[in-house]
């Protein structure tokens, strides 16, 4: 845009900055009930008017001087009706506006949510700017603003421009701010989402802050973070169905990983004692409020270390990360979660048995435990035999009911089948899960690394894809060739980086996750 004389702005500011932001209604904000295809044609207008006289309405840059958020905190000190007699060139949307006949006001939105009043002075900016501003801009543009910072007489901080430019012309129209977004718009339309919900730019720096929190603890005490393949010529690492794909180089059918498990080990056998990796996890499965078909884990691996040494270390990041966020205790509809109370320990087979109200071990027979799933009206497939039916039985009634931090432990071997046999009852082996707030935030284990057990565990689950189970892991010869090397004792933990977050925000998956996975438009 033009710009006019620098002269009288000071002058200009102390007769005329008397009107506050919230004395005031938004003149040209969207109707609910908009045609946005109208909009839209208007606003197309527009920006080809400004291109045909000359004008940029997307340029290269803009003169930017100051962030808002930095004004705010330089200019906060400024009195009612006071001039800095500083000019500083500023940028932001236009998330309100007022138009009138001399003096126009806009209230302009950085990305972190800092807000800054701007105004326009027909005495300041002359006829003409004022007149194009009137004309050209909309709420949701970009605008840069070059003026004098100034405090309002009723104490509101502003710049009273001197000029003005187009730094982005926005074709759609933003929503009705007051009106909320719709939970689909908010996931699908995150971008929007982002411009006019704190909570939704919240969520980017709490998890930014849970993710440097595990980094941080991992970093202390000797972690070593690296990053492993995430197209694999076999999937393993966990019970999960892989996503397929096709490598045209190799003329090889390749899969997605569905953990970073068993390349984390080998770089422990190759002596990287203390190694971890955050990544994202593909598993071609059903989506639903804890469950995406990609997602972040953490997963780390120490030598000499067991399932308890592992469990001191996750206790060690979940509160580092919820002292990052300002507490140790969480809000939610069942009751306060506590992390800083007791981290229990609980056996599944007794957890299970006093639940249901009959004692089941080891050597309980599947029919039994298919009778209690019944009575419990837990479905389960008639071919699943009595560990399948443990696991399952113990996940529908017991896990809901745990809301404090509990570590589920001793569970039966088909559940972990990378898990070491538990040193006092071979039956069972030795891993965990915690939970907290009924759900499962991570795993853990005393890592199997006695390659003749791991290949039969293997075969046999290569035996299991053979019949039909798409989620059985497949047999990893090199897998088990780096065992043979020799493989010191370890622990390992699977921390899930979008539960840790829903956990300390009470939200569900997607809202955790910047951009999750849709199912495309209608149309």
């Amino acid at each position: 845009m033009r710009t006019p004389p620098g002269h009288g702005a000071q002058e200009t500011a102390a007769a005329l900055c008397s009107v506050n932001l919230t004395t005031v209604t938004t003149s040209n904000s969207v109707p609910e009930a908009a045609d946005t295809s109208e909009q839209m044609r208007i606003r197309a207008e527009k920006r080809a008017r400004l291109i045909d006289r000359g004008d940029e309405a997307y340029p290269v840059g803009v003169e930017r001087t100051s962030s808002l958020k930095e004004i705010r905190e330089k200019f906060g000190h400024l009195q009612a009706d006071e001039a800095s007699g500083e000019t500083v060139g500023v940028t932001g949307r236009v998330v309100f506006i007022r138009n009138t006949g001399k003096l126009c006001f806009a209230t302009l939105q950085e990305g972190n949510g800092t807000r800054l009043q701007a105004m326009l002075s027909l005495a300041v900016v002359g006829e003409e700017s004022l007149a194009d501003w009137k004309s050209l801009v909309d709420l949701g543009d970009i605008v840069f603003i070059r003026g004098e910072v100034i405090s309002s007489r009723r104490g509101e901080l502003s710049v009273m421009a001197q000029s003005w430019s187009m730094a982005s012309k926005a074709l759609r129209p933003l929503p009705v701010l007051h009106a909320g977004l719709s939970e689909e718009t908010r996931v699908r339309q995150r971008y929007v989402d982002l411009m006019v919900r704190d909570e939704a730019r919240e969520m980017v720096y709490k998890r930014a802050a849970v993710i440097r929190g595990v980094r941080d603890t991992l970093h202390g005490l000797g972690y070593v973070e690296v990053e492993t393949p995430m197209l694999q010529l076999v999937h393993g690492g966990a019970a999960a169905r892989p996503f397929e794909t096709h490598l045209n180089a190799f003329d090889q059918k390749m899969t997605l990983r569905i953990a970073t498990e068993l390349y984390l080990k080998r770089a422990v056998v190759g002596g990287i004692e203390r190694v971890f990796e955050i990544g994202r996890i593909f598993r071609n499965e059903g989506v639903d409020s804890t469950h995406s078909p990609e997602f972040t884990t953490l997963e780390c691996y120490e030598a000499y270390a067991d399932q308890f040494v592992m469990a001191e270390r996750m206790k060690e990041i979940i509160l580092h990360c919820a002292d990052l966020l300002g507490s140790r205790q969480i809000e939610t509809a069942a009751g306060t979660i506590d992390l800083d109370g007791e981290w229990r320990w609980l056996s599944v087979y007794p957890g299970l048995s006093e639940a249901v109200g009959t004692e089941i071990t080891p050597d309980t027979d599947a029919a039994v435990l298919r009778g209690i799933a019944e009575k419990h009206g837990v479905k389960v497939d008639p071919k699943w035999d009595a560990e399948k039916l443990v696991i399952e039985l113990f996940g529908e009634i017991v896990e809901p009911t745990l809301l404090q931090p509990t570590f589920v432990y001793d569970y039966p071997p088909s559940a972990q089948p990378l898990a070491r046999p538990n040193r006092d009852d071979p039956r069972l082996i030795e891993a965990w899960d915690l939970i907290i707030g009924g759900m499962e935030r991570g795993t853990a284990f005393s890592e199997l690394i006695d390659p003749v057990i791991q290949r039969e565990r293997l075969t046999e689950q290569s035996l299991l894809a053979a019949g039909g189970d798409d989620e059985a892991m497949a047999l990893d010869e090199d897998f088990l060739r780096a065992l043979e090397y020799g493989a010191p004792p370890m622990g390992g933990i699977g921390l899930g980086i979008d539960r840790l977050v829903m956990l300390f925000t009470n939200t569900g998956i997607r809202e955790t996750i910047l951009f999750p996975l849709l199912k495309p438009e209608m149309g």
